[in-house]
């Protein structure tokens, strides 16, 4: 640990505010963790049916993307994605995923305002949050973000999540599924196991994202002109994340300047709400450091 960071981890505990701004007449919400003079802004995107909870859940602050990230010296944005929070009710205005990039760049602006945004905003998403990421990349106001981290996500399904899926198609369960975003259960906090705590409506156009993102992807990727972290988790059962098929992900980002692929050792397909979320997110603030650094902003 750099002295400097060890000055920063011993000061007072960081502080954490929910706010709303409005982006046409929409209520976008967000946690905000925000530092005077930002050596970066990181803004998370949280995955299907949860909220902007998933990165800092009550009681369990070791395991706060916000919290550190503050202590490290980064202002951390958790938003709410269109469709969730207190955009809930409006989901299904949301259904264009441009509109989608639109609305969530115009929330980030509205709460930065005219502060400091240091080197620059860093994306970082899960799983189905990956989708409004990569669209944000993919948009011209893309090429000045500092770069993108991606987890929880793939081209090809894992076997065993075809097999569960298939399962479902035939039962009508839905239980099948949510065992396989939770495996292994021994890798997060009884509060949290099986997802329950921090679960959410899913807004209409979840099930699109769903349906398109694994034929979206590469065309997304392709445009990326950033920096790209990709992270996978040792135990990953949605996604396979085998050689070949970490190959052909490698494959569809052409244009970007930088390009690492990241495994997460002791977690699954949750990986910032499971006991691997400290070294997952110090290992992502380790990498916008770098490009902090590349950059020149000290």
């Amino acid at each position: 640990m750099r002295a400097e960071e060890a000055g920063l981890l011993a000061g007072p505990p960081p502080q954490i505010a929910e706010r709303i701004v409005e982006v046409d007449g929409i209520p976008m919400s967000a946690l905000c963790a925000e530092v005077d003079r930002p050596r970066a802004i990181v803004v998370a995107v949280h995955g299907g049916a949860t909220t902007a909870r998933y990165f800092d859940f009550p009681g369990l602050p070791r395991l706060s993307l916000l919290r550190l990230g503050a202590r490290l010296g980064f202002s951390v944005l958790a938003l709410d994605r269109p469709g969730y929070g207190a955009s809930e009710p409006y989901g299904s205005v949301f259904d264009p995923p441009a509109h989608r990039a639109d609305a969530t760049y115009r929330t980030i602006d509205a709460l930065l305002g005219s502060g400091s945004r240091g080197a620059g905003v860093f994306l970082m998403a899960h799983s189905a949050g990956c989708d409004l990421a990569m669209n944000m990349v993919a948009d011209p106001r893309g090429d000045s973000l500092l770069g993108v981290e991606l987890a929880g996500t793939g081209r090809r399904k894992h076997p065993e999540a075809l097999r569960r899926i298939d399962e479902v198609r035939r039962t009508g369960r839905g239980a099948a599924v949510r065992a396989l975003l939770w495996h292994p259960e021994n890798v997060y906090p009884a509060e949290l196991a099986g997802g329950r705590a921090i679960s959410s409506v899913s807004p209409p156009y979840e099930s699109v994202v769903v349906r398109d993102w694994p034929a979206d992807f590469p065309g997304l990727a392709a445009r990326a002109r950033v920096p790209v972290r990709f992270t996978y988790a040792e135990y990953e059962r949605v996604w396979r994340c085998d050689p070949e098929a970490l190959a052909e992900i490698t494959g569809f980002f052409t244009a970007s300047p930088r390009f690492l692929i990241h495994r997460q050792p002791g977690t699954g397909h949750n990986i910032s709400v499971s006991f691997a979320a400290e070294s997952y997110h110090r290992g992502v603030f380790s990498f916008v450091n770098s490009l902090v650094d590349i950059g020149g902003v000290q």
